[in-house]
């Protein structure tokens, strides 16, 4: 059976969390963050485009010289491809490695001691992230995306699963309106991302998740704040478990 496809403007919302304005003393560098972001999250997946320079410059702040420069060095790492022609454009060609437990020694190593600190920061900005929206007064469209996002991530497999359930978490966050508050929950997720992805998908966890991700929504579309709070952390707690379990 086909995913649900999301709904009214259920796709742009994750892209919103990731493509804002960068700062301007350091443009080059905060573009190719932005870009990597959006293609290690898989916000833009494999396979897929990249908005057209004509839009993705102005979401970002920067000229097209910079953008174009951002670009390129991202395609020079081999995280997308130019094609021309009428269907052209910069794809992305990025795949997420099979999960390896020597790619999560490596991840660990790189972040040194800030494992309890990146997960301590992702439980304050997502829970709170489901708190407040779970107090905004959605619109008919939001409440739709939100199901769907949901939709989609339970007909997700392994494959697409870790991607699908970043994409419904950056939507809770970027349905908040507060743009601080989403950049703070890309960068949350950015951060695990690495190490989510060097462990394996197991269903009995994608089972379990699935109930939680479940009273997430429910929760929300719902306004009850403290059970959003609750199942929000419930949720992350248990994957904070899994990855501590591999870890050893």
């Amino acid at each position: 059976m086909p995913a649900p496809e999301p709904g009214p403007g259920a796709p742009d919302l994750a892209a919103a969390a990731v493509f804002r304005p960068v700062r301007t003393g350091n443009a080059f560098e905060e573009t190719v963050e932005r870009l990597l972001q959006a293609i290690k999250l898989g916000v833009v997946d494999r396979g897929e485009r990249l908005p057209p320079e004509r839009e993705l410059a102005p979401l970002l702040g920067v000229s097209r010289v910079t953008l174009r420069e951002a670009i390129r060095a991202v395609q020079q790492e081999g995280y997308v491809e130019s094609r021309r022609g009428r269907f052209g454009g910069t794809f992305v060609t990025y795949e997420r490695p099979r999960p390896r437990q020597s790619d999560l020694r490596r991840a660990l190593a790189e972040m040194g001691d800030g494992l309890n600190d990146t997960l301590t920061f992702r439980m304050a900005v997502e829970t709170g992230a489901a708190q407040i929206l779970a107090t905004t007064r959605l619109t008919r469209d939001q409440r739709a995306a939100l199901r769907a996002r949901l939709a989609e991530l339970n007909a997700a497999g392994p494959d697409e699963y870790r991607r699908l359930d970043t994409l419904f978490h950056l939507s809770i966050a970027e349905m908040t309106g507060s743009a601080l508050l989403s950049a703070a929950c890309a960068d949350a997720r950015m951060r695990v991302t690495d190490l989510l992805n060097a462990i394996p998908v197991l269903g009995r966890n994608i089972e379990h998740a699935a109930v939680q991700h479940a009273a997430i929504a429910e929760a929300i579309l719902a306004g009850d704040a403290e059970a959003a709070r609750r199942a929000v952390a419930e949720h992350l707690e248990g994957t904070a478990a899994l990855l501590r379990g591999f870890l050893g």
